[in-house]
């Protein structure tokens, strides 16, 4: 007997094997029909699984309602797409096909070059399977039969995939549709004809499992939804964040730019771009002065063993810049280490480093090897060499700035009369994205944070958090961004990712949690694996005007960092005794880089005036008027606004047409009318034409909206 426990706390019991679709049927025909998946005790599922003989299970039945269900219906489209490609071209070697943010994309080895030109006979062939509405099978084989099975297809990255990454699985799962059958973890949708609306989207170029050194593939993408009008939404929105780009934004008013002979994913700050990052920092900046936080500057650079002790290294070295080697050959040494795992054989790699002990090199700097080197063997040769390279100072260029923080805090005893203890600083970090994830400035390798961190006693967590996520909502809100969620990011208990004890995370989670059930945070949900290596956080995501999601305001806590096992942070208790403190991360904009970028498509280049880069352009009917115009552009300069002046011989219209292109906030326009009078006519280049007014008039309208950071629509 099997007893299926649902969501609304009925259950059903069951004497015979069921699928999760004869359990919909049961409740009802609507319900069935609608069922494209389930939840078996918190794990995703086909409808078509078969649920345990006897027991008990909690199942939720998921339909197009849930937020599972259009990751699922993509997948599925996925698979369809590439039995069209199967169908419509020869030698079609199958790599990955996952989903993606914004739809799906499918890897594909084969000769012939996919071009747009082949989309609509693609689609079509999609429509025509969709319309045969076959079912998805799911089909599960032993490992050697797999192999075998795969083989026979001609799928030799698939082979080589079930050799090398799923080495570990003694069965694997397939879905077949019709004659196309891909090897796939699953679930999908029951049938095809559940897609109801799928575009293609774009063919960019990929290399297998990512490494450059493979064999180059065509990555085709794609989007799917439940219905077309989901699908026509969403092709307006992708239009429209076309328009707002900031890469393009950015360029056509001169606020950044990136060099490739300086670097890819360094950001170079335009004096329009430096502007608005300027008066960020100043709004920020006052903030955290009136809430109590005390200003510091760390270096850029530390001693690997710092990080060593973070934790930050060795667990994020894929994605941090290789250490710097002071040594003058500890570098050549490392660069020596790096290549062995890239073909250089342990005996070239004892042949080379013996090169640096000889008498050509100075004895100051010449490695020590053992008087009896040449006894050793090859593999005791390169543990002496690793112990050498482990002896000298290597630093990099920092990954994150909380070790700096910790460092600052332990410069000196401190008491709890000190706490809580709240440390910012704008700072600068690099990481080492992959150069296919690089995006402007949304995705860069270095960036600076608007980064602090608060110690604090345990007793003053829950305030110190709460005043994190208060500050976070109020400088979101300052610039209009009040259409967010919070996601709560804690761990995965299956995952040996995160360091620190099973007790410790449970406190630190419930801890958060608490706070922020008690603020009514909108749409707070929970989502394990998301927390950060050393602690759970609150991630806010913020929606943009065209609809967008982009994650940015973060605030963490962390009771690892100023453990005894990592940097053994203290403080002097009232009891006179020493305890440990707890460590709060926040930034609320996540990096200036980003946070810019994003404001920008978001404005849509149009920023508000108390962040616009030119606020303000005097522009006269007629050189007649220049000078009267010369002392309006000084009236507004001495009253701290930033402004140009436009005195060229062309007709007014053609200077408020180049005004409103630059997207500037205000124009000033002076004729003789203004200069007799002492005016100025004001146009707006949301409202237009607002008529002449004096200008200490004119000049009090634009101090309030820059005072009290005006958001208005276009």
């Amino acid at each position: 007997m099997l007893k299926v426990n649902l969501p609304d706390g009925k259950s059903l019991d069951f004497s015979h094997r069921v699928r999760a679709a004869d359990v919909a049927a049961q409740i009802g025909p609507r319900l069935a029909k609608a069922t494209l998946a389930a939840e078996v005790d918190g794990q995703l599922v086909g409808a078509a699984e078969l649920l345990p003989a006897e027991g008990q299970v909690s199942l939720r039945l998921v339909t197009a309602k849930d937020p599972e269900a259009l990751g699922l219906l993509r997948h599925s489209c996925a698979h369809i797409m590439a039995r069209a490609v199967m169908r419509l071209f020869k030698g079609v070697q199958l790599a990955f096909g996952p989903t993606v943010a914004e739809g799906f994309y499918y890897d594909f080895d084969m000769e012939h070059k996919l071009s747009e030109e082949d989309f609509p006979k693609i689609e079509a062939e999609m429509a025509r399977i969709v319309k045969e509405d076959e079912a998805f099978e799911r089909l599960e084989l032993g490992r050697q039969e797999a192999i075998d099975f795969l083989r026979d297809l001609g799928q030799s990255l698939k082979v080589e995939h079930l050799q090398e990454g799923l080495s570990e699985e003694s069965t694997v799962s397939f879905y077949r549709q019709g004659e196309f059958i891909d090897l796939c973890r699953g679930p999908h949708v029951p049938r095809a004809g559940a897609i109801g609306a799928f575009k293609l989207l774009s063919v960019a170029g990929a290399y297998w499992k990512g490494d450059s050194s493979r064999q180059q593939l065509q990555r085709l993408y794609g989007t799917a939804f439940f219905t077309k009008q989901q699908l026509d939404d969403h092709l307006r929105q992708l239009e429209e964040a076309k328009r707002r780009d900031h890469r393009v934004i950015g360029k056509q008013l001169e606020l950044f730019f990136i060099d490739p002979d300086v670097g890819s994913g360094l950001v170079f700050w335009l004096p329009k771009g430096a502007v608005v990052r300027h008066e960020l920092e100043g709004f920020l900046y006052g903030e955290l002065i009136s809430r109590g936080y005390q200003p510091v500057n760390t270096p850029v650079i530390g001693n690997v063993r710092l990080y060593q002790t973070s934790g930050h290294y060795p667990y994020y070295a894929d994605s941090q810049f290789p250490p710097l080697c002071l040594h003058p050959f500890a570098g050549a040494v490392q660069e020596l280490l790096l290549e062995r795992g890239k073909g250089l054989s342990d005996d070239q790699l004892v042949a080379l480093f013996e090169k640096y002990t000889t008498d050509e090199v100075p004895a100051r700097v010449r490695p020590a090897i053992p008087a009896n080197w040449g006894s050793l063997s090859t593999e005791k040769k390169l543990a002496e060499i690793q112990a050498w390279m482990d002896e000298q100072d290597r630093y990099l260029l920092r990954p994150m700035n909380c070790p700096h923080h910790v460092t600052i805090y332990k410069s000196k005893p401190r008491s709890y009369r000190e706490l809580p203890l709240r440390l910012a600083e704008f700072g600068t970090v690099h990481r080492f994205e992959q150069s296919g994830e690089l995006n402007g400035m949304t995705r860069v390798r270095g960036f600076t944070q608007d980064d602090a961190h608060i110690f604090c006693t345990e007793e003053q967590v829950a305030d110190e958090f709460r005043g994190c996520l208060e500050m976070t909502k109020f400088v979101l809100t300052k610039l209009g961004l009040s259409d967010y969620r919070v996601r709560l990011g804690f761990r995965d208990p299956a995952s040996d990712k995160y360091v620190g004890s099973a007790e410790t995370w449970n406190r630190a989670e419930a801890a958060l949690e608490q706070v922020c059930r008690q603020m009514d945070l909108p749409d707070l949900h929970v989502e394990h694996g998301e927390a950060a290596f050393y602690g759970p956080k609150a991630d806010f995501i913020v929606t943009d005007c065209i609809g967008r999601p982009w994650q940015l305001g973060t605030v963490q806590l962390d009771y690892n960092l100023p453990s005894r096992e990592r940097f053994n942070l203290e403080y002097i208790g009232a009891d006179n005794a020493p305890h440990q403190p707890v460590m709060i991360h926040r930034a609320p904009f996540g990096s200036f880089e980003r946070f810019v970028g994003m404001l920008i498509e978001h404005f849509a280049g149009a920023f508000p005036l108390w962040l616009a880069p030119e606020q303000v352009r005097v522009m006269v009917v007629s050189q007649k008027v220049e000078e009267y115009g010369r002392s309006v552009e000084r009236q507004l300069i001495d009253a701290g606004f930033r402004v140009t002046g436009d005195y060229r011989a062309e007709k007014i219209g053609a200077k408020i047409r180049d005004a409103q292109l630059g997207l500037i906030p205000y124009m000033f326009v002076v004729g003789g009318r203004e200069a007799e009078e002492g005016k100025v006519a004001v146009r707006d280049r949301i409202a237009g034409d607002l008529g002449a007014m004096p200008i200490a008039e004119a000049i009090e309208r634009l101090r309030t909206e820059v005072r009290e950071k005006t958001i208005r629509s276009k």
